[in-house]
């Protein structure tokens, strides 16, 4: 199966990039999940097997259930360590950025990006890319960054030394970005590489359940909380919301990634074609982090658009909403009834 993502010119291109440079820089979007963790580690370890020492560089704070993949302890947080960030950024001389399109994605992070006199790469897999790079790798049919750095790395020759350090986070990425495979991922070329990454020896049940069964009690507590008391249907529209308050998140004991999934849940509901979750910032007052996840050909990123001020993919997107909970649940009310009126 041809898996190839490049021209032949545009792989030497890529190649001779990576071969000229001493200092190289990885850096991925604020709030970073699955994909964007699991791809920088996976090229990183790439990089190293090609004699490097990069640098992989995250916003923010990353779930709790994504810090058991190799290398993450290398892994540097602007928001923690902004001066050594900053000097590496400035001193780079080729950064890859992933997963993110536009470098208003990285929040903190986008002014030492755009600043930087590094060459920049983009490899991604959302719409509408809007960066100044000497090479954007943009495949939006792709399940995830993940897939587009395994195809580059199986292009440039590097698969047949590809290890599971290497392996792990790449299948870890794709599963994730995909919900366990539940969407976005009818290509054949996906299975294609998930059979070729399992001859690398990765256990992928342990994979999932490090993923998908690693969470708190307090976790727990919060998925039937979040089911029995908050979950708003809205039956005429085929749609479903939820809120989580700063209150809730302190009673259930909230740390990062524990909300993570939960906008899935109403999809099991018969019918329900979309699901929206409204989370209220822990620490900045009128931000409410808005969730889209949507079934067949429902696009909740043209959605998350329009009123959420964001984007994604058809059926799994985000977005944000700089105003108190109450007035961002009449957003997502209104929202709902306009946009499913006709669906």
């Amino acid at each position: 199966m041809n898996i190839n993502l490049l021209t032949e010119a545009e792989v030497e291109k890529l190649r001779q990039m990576i071969e000229s440079s001493e200092k190289i820089a990885l850096c991925c979007h604020r709030s970073p999940d699955g994909d964007a963790v699991g791809s920088m580690l996976g090229l990183a370890e790439y990089l190293r097997a090609q004699g490097k020492v990069p640098v992989t560089i995250v916003p923010d704070a990353y779930p709790d259930f994504l810090h058991w993949m190799p290398g993450t302890e290398r892994i540097v947080r602007y928001d923690k360590h902004k001066n050594f960030a900053d000097e590496i950024l400035a001193d780079t001389e080729l950064l890859f950025c992933l997963d993110f399109n536009t470098v208003a994605r990285t929040d903190e992070m986008a002014a030492a990006i755009t600043a930087s006199a590094a060459k920049k790469v983009m490899i991604d897999h959302h719409l509408n890319p809007d960066m100044d790079t000497v090479m954007c790798i943009s495949r939006p049919d792709a399940c995830s960054t993940c897939e587009l750095v395994f195809r580059l790395i199986w292009q440039l020759g590097g698969f047949e030394d590809m290890n599971k350090k290497c392996a792990v986070p790449l299948y870890c990425g794709m599963m994730t970005d995909t919900g366990g495979f539940t969407y976005n991922s009818t290509r054949p070329e996906i299975y294609f590489i998930i059979s070729q990454l399992l001859t690398k020896n990765i256990n992928k049940d342990k994979i999932y359940r490090n993923v998908y069964n690693n969470y708190s009690e307090w976790r727990m507590r919060l998925t039937g909380y979040v089911l029995y008391k908050k979950m708003n249907i809205m039956a005429e529209q085929k749609a479903a919301y939820f809120i989580l308050t700063r209150d809730d998140l302190r009673d259930f004991h909230y740390i990062k990634g524990d909300a993570e999934g939960l906008v899935n849940m109403p999809l099991q509901i018969k019918g329900t074609k979309l699901s929206i979750s409204l989370r209220q910032d822990t620490e900045k007052d009128n931000l409410v982090w808005v969730s889209l996840r949507s079934v067949d050909d429902f696009p909740c990123n043209r959605m998350a658009e329009l009123y959420f001020n964001g984007g994604g993919h058809l059926n799994a997107s985000g977005g944000r909403l700089e105003c108190p909970i109450e007035e961002a649940e009449g957003i997502v009310r209104k929202a709902i009834q306009e946009f499913c009126k006709d669906r």
